[in-house]
C-alpha cells in the first residue's frame, strides 16, 4: 500500500514523531512541499494522500485510480473537492480540536502583551530608557488590569469556550455573541452589536464564510470603545482590514492582535504590514503551531488512517 504526504513541512519541523504514522504503511513517501503541478505525479499510484494545504480537485482524483483516503491534516476541508471525492469512493477526513491549549495562549499572549504594553517598555529598555532613569521604574505606557473587564467572544465552540475559561480565571465578566446571522435568540448570548458597544476585548473564533466575511467593517469598528482591543485568531477576512488601519490610526479602537491575513502569505504585502503601528500585533498564523498541537494533529492523521485501514481489511476479508 503507497501512502503520500504532500507537504510534511506544513506541520513538521523536524520535532515530531513520526513513528506511529511510518508503521501504517510500507511504502510511504514524504515531500516537504508540493507546487500545484507537481500534485498529479506524486498521487498517481498512491491509496492514501495525505494534505494540509494542497489542492486536490477531481481531475487530480480522475489521474489517480488508486486513491481511497485523503487525509486533510487541518481542521478546512476547502482545498478538497468533496463532492468529487463523494462521488468516486474516496473517503475524505480532516482532524478537529487539536489545537486548543494553543490558540487559547495564543490569543491571551496577544491581549496580555497589549494591555501592558510589553513590546514598548522592551523597546525602552534596550534603548537605555530604564538604565538612564532617575526613578526606579519607568512610567511611560499604560498599563491596564483584566480583571472586572468584558470579554466579548464571537465563534463559542470549542476555542471561544477554551478562552472564556481563561477569561474568567482572570476575573473578566463574559459577553457569549450570538451566532452570526442567527434570527432566532439564544438564551444566555448577546447581539453582536451589544458586544461590540460593551466589550472591552473581542475575540473572534467563527469560520470564514458567506455570513461572516468582513463581519467587522467600518460600521462595526466604529461602535466599539475607544480604548477595547480586537483580537483575531480565526481567518484574516473576518474583518476589514482597511477599515482596522483607520480605526487603528484614529483610535475608534484601542489596539488589535491579528494572527491571521486575508491572504497567506502575504507576498504582495498587505495593508496591515504596511502600516506598521504600536497598537497593532500581528503574528505570521502560528496560534495553532505549538509542538505539543502540531503532534496532536498528527496522532489524529493516524487514527483516521489506522480507522481506514480497519475498516478495508474488514471488507476485503467480507468479500
Amino acid at each position: 500500500m503507497k501512502a503520500v504526504f504532500l507537504d510534511l513541512k506544513t506541520l513538521d519541523q523536524e520535532d515530531l514523531d513520526l513513528s506511529g504514522l511510518k508503521s501504517l504503511a510500507d511504502d510511504w513517501v514524504f515531500h516537504d512541499l508540493t507546487a500545484a503541478e507537481e500534485t498529479a505525479e506524486r498521487i498517481r499510484d498512491a491509496e492514501i494522500v495525505i494534505t494540509n494545504k494542497v489542492v486536490i480537485d477531481a481531475a487530480l482524483m480522475d489521474a489517480a485510480e488508486q486513491l481511497k483516503l485523503i487525509c486533510v491534516a487541518a481542521t478546512g476541508t476547502n482545498n478538497v473537492d468533496l463532492d468529487a471525492a463523494k462521488g468516486k469512493g474516496i473517503m475524505v477526513t480532516n482532524v478537529t480540536g487539536y489545537g486548543t491549549p494553543s490558540v487559547v495562549q495564543h490569543v491571551f499572549a496577544m491581549i496580555l502583551a497589549l494591555n501592558t504594553n510589553l513590546l514598548g517598555y522592551h523597546e525602552r529598555v534596550q534603548a537605555g530608557a530604564w538604565q538612564k532613569s532617575n526613578s526606579f521604574c519607568l512610567f511611560d505606557y499604560p498599563i491596564t488590569e483584566l480583571t472586572g473587564k468584558r470579554m466579548g467572544i464571537i465563534g463559542y465552540g470549542e476555542l471561544g469556550q477554551g478562552v472564556a475559561a481563561v477569561a474568567e480565571a482572570f476575573g473578566m465578566q463574559l459577553m457569549i455573541a450570538q451566532r452570526p446571522g442567527s434570527r432566532e435568540a439564544q438564551q444566555g448570548r448577546y447581539l453582536i452589536d451589544e458586544v461590540l458597544q460593551q466589550a472591552d476585548v473581542i475575540s473572534l473564533h467563527v469560520p470564514l464564510a458567506e455570513n461572516t466575511a468582513n463581519l467587522i467593517g467600518a460600521r462595526e469598528l466604529k461602535m466599539m470603545k475607544a480604548d477595547a482591543l480586537l483580537i483575531n485568531t480565526a481567518r484574516g477576512g473576518i474583518v476589514d482590514e482597511d477599515a482596522l488601519v483607520v480605526a487603528l490610526k484614529s483610535g475608534e479602537i484601542g489596539a488589535a492582535g491579528f494572527d491571521v491575513l486575508s491572504v497567506e502569505p502575504p507576498r504582495e504585502g498587505n495593508v496591515l504590514l504596511d502600516n506598521p503601528m504600536p497598537n497593532l500585533i500581528v503574528t505570521p498564523h502560528v496560534a495553532w503551531a505549538s509542538q505539543q498541537s502540531r503532534q496532536r494533529l498528527l496522532n489524529l492523521v493516524v487514527e483516521s488512517i489506522d480507522d481506514y485501514i480497519a475498516k478495508s481489511s474488514v471488507r476485503r476479508r467480507l468479500v
